[in-house]
């Protein structure tokens, strides 16, 4: 029996455990990124491991989120990563450098690597040829300290991709595809390798949008077979000597499997307020617009900015628009001002703001109340855009550029104009960004600490029996966002827990807090894929500082999941998915010998409100047993 390429590699970073799908296993990690917005937890989580040097062979500190200085907060966060960057021998990439995830493909990825990210969108990795992985802060933290991460082995999904994508179609267009088929829950507990003739017709980065938006299904990582265009790509970076030819055997067996005609593809969006809730851009229809925002780690790169400069040359922005551009790194924005791409995209009405993520987390750029947005990101979460009551449509870099000359959503194919494709370019290397740890070490460096830095919330073991109120009975499709607002507003408090927790849940339900405060002990119940979305363990860490005890649900997103038990909170499932339906806020439950019970595959959850008792599953490995007794991940490793 063949294997896949995400086993090989896998398998070829193997530390400790049974390679059998489920099971959980330890692998070596080569490399790790984090960036500011949850940054500066991993780093006040790597001082409390009281280590020296990282045991990774490259770790980099990115600043990208929180570059908006409307007070001392960010500020002082960045100087603070930068020192502990320092300390323990991990590059810190400057303010205007770029986002992480287009930064590190150009400059770090190497095929075959592992690669552990304190973001979501890690996977962006997968388009190289590497496992790369979002996870929590403090998993990252760990894998740096100790070189090694755990997780239980994901199952295969192959997406046969076949044909040639048509003008004014794009990888965007691939990926909203997916998410039609597999939904935003799809990928949970699973890897997608993309196989297939049509995969060497995609460029580089046309694989690392794809990968990107793979976290969107809930997939542990994406990945592409490393091959020519690997080369190509590699070569234009000035990498060449990182290429190493990778691929899944012939015979490879896969859990499942997809199969998607290029050619058959037309210009796809994501309506409100779910990246699968994917149409047709005919069928939708030729909507009117307000704004139109093309940037992010999906889709900033070189040629993704190229074809909208060709879009926009010698044209005018509709009156009614704003168009708002942010490109992926340096290196791409040196280019574009270079050729005179950059005086296109001006002239024709664009606002070219800094090389960081921005609009795509709320970071300035909200859109007027009730407004539509067109934005090249991968989320469309309700309020996400600092602005809740607008509606974001998610299209590729040709939809949002023809849409904004038009004032319209605009099908491409269908507008008459030609669209060539955008010739591969040679980038000159450029470091000035980067910041190294040259004769810096623990002993010579000190921590800068501001006042806005707090230290995490740690919990305490688990006692015998865990008594907590009901303060929140959510729905379906819980996300991150959700659950921690990330916005301007907020976004400077992510060093803060007892600041954020104030917020926790608060478009949601504004009353969240001051419940659980007046609860004490308290937990929450859930629908399905509860926690989907970001990897800010802040929706972890705001709750447990509020004392949430466990979450009853009738699923978990991944990396939400570890979060929580992470931090000591014991994440339960339903056995029966009905039992949802009989929680009230206000309900006192417990569970009895909870010691013995995180143990046991069936966890036994009595409401004293009603006298009912509630069969719960944890499916806790030996490692999460003990985190879960100790009271979190850092108690355990301490």
């Amino acid at each position: 029996m063949g294997k896949t390429l995400a086993y090989k590699i896998l398998q070829d970073h193997l530390v400790k455990g049974d390679f059998v799908p489920g099971e959980e296993i330890t692998i070596r990690i080569d490399q790790t990124l984090t960036q500011d917005s949850t940054g500066t937890m991993v780093y006040l989580q790597l001082e409390a491991m009281d280590v020296d040097k990282v045991k990774t062979e490259l770790s980099v500190a990115y600043i990208d989120h929180n570059t908006l200085q409307t007070g001392f907060e960010n500020a002082d966060d960045h100087a603070f990563i930068r020192s502990v960057a320092q300390r323990h021998g991990v590059l810190f990439s400057k303010p205007g450098n770029g986002i992480c995830h287009q930064l590190h493909l150009e400059n770090y990825g190497k095929p075959g690597k592992t690669l552990l990210g304190s973001d979501s969108h890690t996977p962006t990795g997968g388009g190289l040829g590497m496992i790369a992985i979002g996870a929590g802060g403090l998993d990252v933290a760990v894998a740096m300290a100790k070189g090694t991460y755990s997780l239980n082995v994901p199952k295969m999904v192959k997406v046969n991709l076949t044909g040639k994508l048509r003008p004014w179609v794009s990888a965007k267009d691939v990926i909203l595809y997916v998410l039609k088929k597999l939904t935003v829950k799809g990928g949970v507990g699973k890897i997608v390798e993309y196989t297939g003739e049509g995969v060497k017709t995609l460029s580089v980065t046309d694989r690392a949008t794809i990968t990107n938006m793979g976290a969107e299904l809930g997939a542990t990582t994406s990945i592409f077979p490393s091959d020519e265009r690997t080369l190509e790509y590699l070569t234009q970076q000035g990498r060449a000597g990182d290429y190493i030819p990778l691929e899944a055997d012939a015979d490879a067996v896969y859990d499942e499997e997809l199969e998607v005609d290029l050619s058959s593809l037309t210009p796809l969006a994501a309506m409100p307020h779910s990246p699968d809730n994917v149409d047709t851009v005919s069928n939708i229809g030729e909507i009117k617009i307000d704004q139109v925002a093309i940037g992010s780690c999906t889709n900033s790169s070189y040629a993704d900015l190229m074809k909208v400069a060709a879009i926009l040359k010698g044209k005018k922005v509709h009156p009614d628009v704003s168009l708002v551009i942010s490109p992926g790194s340096s290196k791409i924005m040196a280019k574009l001002a270079s050729n005179g791409a950059l005086a296109d995209m001006i002239v024709a009405g664009a606002r070219v703001i800094e090389n960081a993520c921005g609009p795509c987390i709320g970071m300035g750029q909200s859109p007027k109340s009730g407004a539509v947005s067109l934005r090249t990101f991968n989320r469309n979460f309700k309020g996400r855009s600092g602005t809740n009551d607008a509606s974001i449509y998610l299209v590729s870099p040709e939809t949002a550029a023809v849409s904004a000359v038009k004032g319209v959503l605009t099908d491409g194919m269908k507008c008459g104009e030609e669209l060539h494709e955008v010739l591969p370019v040679d980038f000159a290397f450029n470091d000035n960004f980067i910041v190294y740890p040259q004769g810096t070490n623990k002993s010579n460096t000190e921590v800068a600490m501001g006042p806005n830095i707090k230290p995490f919330p740690r919990n305490s073991a688990l006692p015998e029996n865990v008594e907590a109120k009901v303060v929140l009975h959510a729905g379906n499709n819980i996300t991150t966002d959700d659950i921690m607002p990330s916005d301007s507003r907020l976004l400077p408090y992510r060093s803060n827990i007892p600041h954020l927790s104030n917020y926790c849940f608060e478009k949601i339900d504004s009353g969240f807090s001051a419940r659980c405060k007046e609860a004490g002990a308290c937990c929450i119940v859930g629908g399905e894929n509860y926690g989907q979305g970001s990897s800010r363990e802040h929706a972890a860490l705001a709750p447990l500082y509020l004392g949430v005890k466990f979450v009853l649900a009738k699923s978990f997103a991944r990396i939400h999941r570890n979060n929580l038990i992470n931090s000591g909170i014991l994440p339960l499932v339903f056995e029966n998915p009905k039992d949802y339906d009989d929680f009230e806020i206000g309900q006192e439950l417990v569970i009895e010998n909870a010691r013995e019970q995180v143990k046991k595959d069936c966890i036994v959850v009595k409401n004293k409100t009603t006298g009912r008792e509630i069969m719960t599953t944890g499916a806790f490995s030996e490692f999460e047993e003990d985190m879960i007794l100790k009271g979190g991940k850092i108690n355990s490793i301490k």
